[in-house]
């Protein structure tokens, strides 16, 4: 997992603990106050929040302890693409730039530029070198990506 990754998590994690657990609580306090729980809807909306929300603190707590987090900032600057890093393609057909970071899977976010490091792209880039072409296996076939910068911020 990246460093900003781990952060992400940490900061989902204080919002779970500090402001959505309080707030279930008091909910389930609220409808509890209303008298019969077999047939109030509240009551087990909030139940079924807080069960919710436990299921996704626990959750993020056993990724962040068994995360192996990098910083790739630390990193010697290098042309070589490692996870982490951030990659500049070249389609070789279109000439169409991409830019994507590889990064966990939990963190992987197309939309954002980031990719899982267990996708097919960051696969064949990783371990290769800036001025090298990589070929992926995509749905729509096989495609031939250059690589033109490896950044490590």
């Amino acid at each position: 997992m990246t460093a900003s990754g781990a952060a992400r998590l940490r900061a989902e994690l204080h919002e779970l603990k500090a402001v959505a657990r309080p707030r279930i609580t008091a909910a389930i306090a609220e409808a509890r106050s209303h008298g019969d729980l077999k047939e109030n809807a509240e009551y087990h909306a909030a139940r079924e929040q807080q069960s919710f929300t436990e299921g996704r603190i626990a959750d993020i707590e056993a990724k962040l302890a068994n995360a192996q987090i990098i910083d790739v900032t630390t990193l010697a600057p290098s042309d070589k693409v490692v996870f982490g890093s951030t990659v500049v393609l070249t389609d070789e057909d279109s000439g169409e730039e991409r830019r994507y970071q590889i990064v966990g899977e939990d963190e992987a976010d197309i939309k954002d530029g980031k990719i899982s490091f267990g996708s097919p792209i960051a696969r064949a880039l990783i371990g290769k070198r800036v001025g090298d072409v990589v070929d992926v296996q995509t749905p729509g076939g096989l495609k031939s990506y250059e690589i033109v910068d490896a950044q490590y911020r």
